[in-house]
């Protein structure tokens, strides 16, 4: 009762004028940075992370929850306009919208998009606040030994996640962990990989890492992209779109069903909670089962309303299951997850199995916020400013990237007012270009050093008290489990490589 109290209680503080507005600010700020092709939700929150050391932490959560869902849903409008996803979950969108949006029927592709969303996002939500405090409890179960293989187990998943990149995903997962390392030893008061530099005693924050990483390397792609706009404005159809083109017709959703939109927002949230998944995949697999169960598989990539619902309710209820292991685990789902996870070590919180215990009160709004900007947002903000929607793309990309860039920079700045951080921002950001040149997936980099430290706490903390016996990592049931867990993913996702017929074909 008192868990539910508090999440009451978290409604209502979400109600309050100064914290309703900074969900209703970052729903529009990752609508847009969701919509812009190049920009994600989670340069967004990356470019937010600064800020919060003037926030209170409810507020930048509040935040962070409203531009995750908005920029999982707004990828939805370029996929379907002009066929370039805003965000990569939205690919499977852009299979299915492009093709309505050249029969003149973009605003309701949109409109199907949105509804699925809507659905999607809030179911995830509800099963967010039920199965959260189940999970917490279960991690109480998790000993030492346990808890390194759980970590080790979330890193290997995300490194073959990366199907046809495994070894460069192992490359940036190992390069993350090692930049981890640098500083105070995790377990003895002494100073490693300083080079006999004092400012590196502290350690490497995460603030100059996602700056780098994320926003200033991106800076460095799309300049190297060069051009004016964003996109070709001449590709924009000028016609006149109304508001009420956005609704989907209640036929077209009786056909879908509603069995269809509950088990794209169940496996979308199922692969939430999976380490490393994110919303790519999630879409993915419930594009493939929607196309595996319907009734009229041959209208799939010729525009089929029944393949956005699926994507666009996978990828939001995603965003709700990211928070599960994150929360109860201190492991990020995907890559959004770890920067929220920054925002709360920024503020000196570290999830775990008693974190809802005690700052539940902190969460709580959050919770509120992801239901409510799928609930109300979602559809509120296509009906009133959908015509505008597929205008954001044309937008000049010199002004909109140097914006970006003064913002980084300053960021990783004012957040500590160190000039060191700031110069480890740019080398980041020139790091990180070059390992995307080469294609080595970023998320593995800012993961590894997400949960590094806690590895090598866990593996010598599990070795000291076990005499250095490894063994202990096969005798203790909660380890073996994990282990065995990990072969099990290992072999159906690299050994037996899931293979989809037909789906393969329509993405190209």
């Amino acid at each position: 009762m008192d868990y539910f109290r508090e999440l009451l209680n978290g409604f209502a503080t979400l109600l309050q004028p100064e914290v309703f507005a900074y969900m209703v600010g970052g729903y529009l700020i990752g609508t847009f940075f969701g919509a812009v092709p190049g920009l994600t939700s989670m340069l967004a929150i990356a470019l937010l992370l600064p800020l919060t050391y003037s926030l209170d932490v409810t507020s930048a959560l509040v935040a962070c929850a409203s531009i995750f869902m908005a920029g999982m849903c707004s990828g939805s409008i370029t996929a379907t306009t002009i066929n370039i996803p805003g965000a990569p979950a939205s690919m499977m969108t852009a299979i299915e919208g492009y093709p309505m949006q050249q029969r003149g029927e973009g605003a309701k592709a949109l409109g199907h998009a949105a509804l699925a969303s809507m659905i999607g996002g809030a179911l995830g939500a509800v099963l967010l606040m039920v199965v959260a405090p189940m999970a917490a409890e279960a991690a109480l179960l998790i000993r030492t030994p346990g808890k390194f293989s759980l970590i080790a187990f979330a890193l290997i998943v995300i490194v073959i996640s990366q199907r046809d990149s495994i070894p460069k995903g192992l490359v940036a997962t190992t390069l993350g962990v090692m930049v981890a390392t640098v500083g105070i030893d995790v377990m003895q008061p002494v100073p490693r990989f300083t080079f006999g530099t004092s400012t590196l005693m502290q350690g490497i924050d995460i603030m100059p890492l996602v700056i780098g990483g994320f926003a200033i390397s991106e800076l460095l792609v799309q300049a190297r992209k060069g051009g004016r706009r964003t996109v070709d404005a001449d590709t924009i159809k000028a016609e006149r779109i109304r508001r009420r083109d956005f609704i989907p017709p209640l036929r077209e959703v009786r056909e879908i069903g509603v069995y269809r939109y509950i088990k794209s927002a169940v496996i979308g949230y199922a692969i939430g909670v999976l380490p490393g998944a994110g919303g790519s995949m999630a879409a993915f697999v419930s594009y493939a089962e929607a196309m595996r169960s319907s009734k009229h598989p041959e209208r799939y990539g010729k525009g089929s309303c029944e393949g956005i619902a699926a994507a666009e309710g996978a990828n939001n209820s995603m965003c709700s299951g990211a928070f599960v292991p994150m929360l109860s685990f201190g492991i990020p789902g995907d890559p959004t997850t770890a920067i929220v996870l920054g925002v709360l070590v920024i503020n000196g919180l570290q999830p775990g199995p008693q974190f809802l215990d005690t700052q539940l009160h902190l969460v709580a709004p959050m919770f509120a916020a992801l239901l409510i900007s799928a609930l109300v947002l979602v559809p509120l903000t296509l009906y009133l400013l959908g015509p505008y929607f597929v205008r954001i793309v044309s937008i000049r990309r010199d002004v909109l990237y140097s914006s970006i860039a003064v913002i980084a920079l300053v960021g990783s700045y004012v957040a500590t007012y160190s000039t060191f951080q700031m110069a480890l921002a740019l080398l980041f950001g020139v790091l990180a270009y070059v390992l995307r040149q080469h294609k080595y997936p970023i998320a593995c980099l800012l993961l590894g050093f997400v949960l590094g430290p806690s590895l090598e706490e866990y593996c010598r903390r599990a070795l000291s008290i076990n005499d250095g016996n490894p063994m202990v990592f096969l005798t203790s049931p909660d380890s073996l489990f994990f282990l065995l867990l990990t072969a099990v993913f290992y072999y159906f996702m690299v050994v037996r490589k899931p293979k989809t017929p037909g789906i393969q074909n329509i993405a190209s």
